[in-house]
């Protein structure tokens, strides 16, 4: 960041001067660009002859002051003089005419109320004399500050790393070009590079509505590069949005969930784009078949075509995007088509006795923990039990396709 301070001294645009070259790794301190300073020059040498003027009329008033209040004091002096004189006079008119006595006792009085009102004056003067220098004085110092701070401001226009990371060139407010040497930064947003720390990245990725429920904070996650296919990586779920939004290539509403990566890898760089396998559930020791294996008859019979053309209903159990676990009717090792071979299309498939009562039961999804979350209604009281089960019936909907072992897939861009 250039410096914001620039603004409270009137410049309004900043020129780079040098920047080092993009993707240069720094550590905290190093030096990353300058900076043109000729108009803080400018202003800060108009603010030190102002500074100048100000020191001089600050000694000015100091005189002033020692001067007047030297005068006042030179006149109090001089009027114990006169009292004193008076005295005398009036001590030696003893055997003068009374007319004459009292005159001198008119004159003294005259002269000792001169004398308090002196005191009065000079006290006054004394508290003008503080105000004015506590005024001049607090001119001084915000001159001063303000120059001292122009002068330390000289410094931020040489732009050090405020952490290790990676330089990359900033853009320009509101979308626009690069900042390279040259280019010209705002003190409104004086940012030049940034500096992401690229041992610590994260990958956001989308969810779609329909398996967000399935995906909770420290899920594992297998994570693929697009640009280095060879790679794999791991991390984990470390945050899922809690409001969606509009998938721009779909109707379908999605959620931001963000991953961190476990590994440090030199060739992962910001903006790269990731393949990103949220493990929602595993399942060991399991029969599972291609989602094209399964076909549906009457729309409540779940059933596939073994070796020979033998349409057998079979149980499903959790599935995923890409296969579904069978629990009964079929066992591994049997050769399945994937599609229905012409001569059996409306030949009816065997059936398992066992899911009588049960053929119009939707596929399981990941069970989801409900202790995670309390369910209420917007004024904190419990949510009713058959409210709670239409919500969870609303987002079973579809579920055939759902993710039990790879849960969603989707791309995302790692970040600093």
């Amino acid at each position: 960041m250039g410096p914001i301070a620039a603004r409270d001294y009137g410049i309004r645009q900043m020129t780079v001067q040098r920047l080092v070259e993009e993707g240069t790794q720094v550590r905290k301190g190093d030096f990353v660009a300058e900076l043109d300073k000729s108009e803080l020059y400018d202003k800060t040498q108009t603010e030190k002859d102002q500074l100048d003027a100000q020191v001089a009329e600050y000694d000015n008033a100091k005189i002033d002051t020692a001067l007047t209040l030297s005068g006042e004091r030179d006149k109090l002096i001089n009027l114990d003089y006169s009292i004193e004189e008076k005295k005398l006079q009036l001590e030696q008119s003893q055997y003068e005419p009374p007319a004459t006595i009292k005159k001198y006792e008119n004159e003294l009085e005259k002269l000792k109320r001169d004398k308090d009102r002196a005191i009065e004056n000079y006290d006054l003067k004394i508290k003008q004399a503080k105000a004015k220098m506590i005024e001049e004085t607090a001119d001084l110092k915000r001159r001063r500050d303000r120059y001292n701070r122009m002068v330390a401001l000289l410094s931020d226009f040489t732009i050090r790393a405020p952490q290790d990371g990676m330089v990359i060139y900033a853009k320009g407010g509101f979308g626009g070009d690069r900042i390279v040497e040259g280019s010209t930064v705002s003190p409104w947003n004086p940012q030049v590079a940034e500096l992401p720390d690229l041992s610590s990245m994260i990958s956001t990725t989308y969810i779609n509505e329909v398996d967000i429920r399935k995906v909770k904070n420290g899920q594992v996650v297998e994570l693929g590069l697009d640009a280095f296919p060879e790679k794999q990586l791991s991390g984990k779920v470390i945050r899922v949005a809690r409001v969606g939004q509009q998938n721009p290539n779909s109707d379908a509403k999605v959620f931001e969930v963000v991953v961190r990566l476990n590994e440090r890898d030199r060739d992962l760089r910001p903006s790269m784009t990731t393949s990103n396998v949220i493990v929602t559930k595993q399942l060991e020791n399991v029969v599972y078949v291609p989602l094209e294996c399964l076909h549906v008859f009457n729309d409540s019979i779940n059933y596939v075509i073994k070796k020979g053309g033998i349409p057998q209903e079979v149980h499903v159990g959790l599935t995923n995007s890409n296969d579904a676990e069978i629990k009964e009717g079929i066992a591994a090792g049997d050769v399945l088509y994937l599609s229905i071979p012409s001569n059996i299309e409306d030949k009816e498939p065997n059936l398992l006795a066992s899911m009588d009562g049960k053929r119009m039961e939707k596929y399981e999804l990941n069970e989801v923990d409900e202790t995670e979350e309390k369910c209420e209604m917007p004024d904190g009281s419990p949510m009713p039990e058959q409210l709670i089960q239409r919500f969870r019936d609303r987002g079973s909907r579809g579920g055939q396709r759902g993710g039990s072992r790879g849960g969603a897939s989707t791309s995302g861009q790692p970040k600093d």
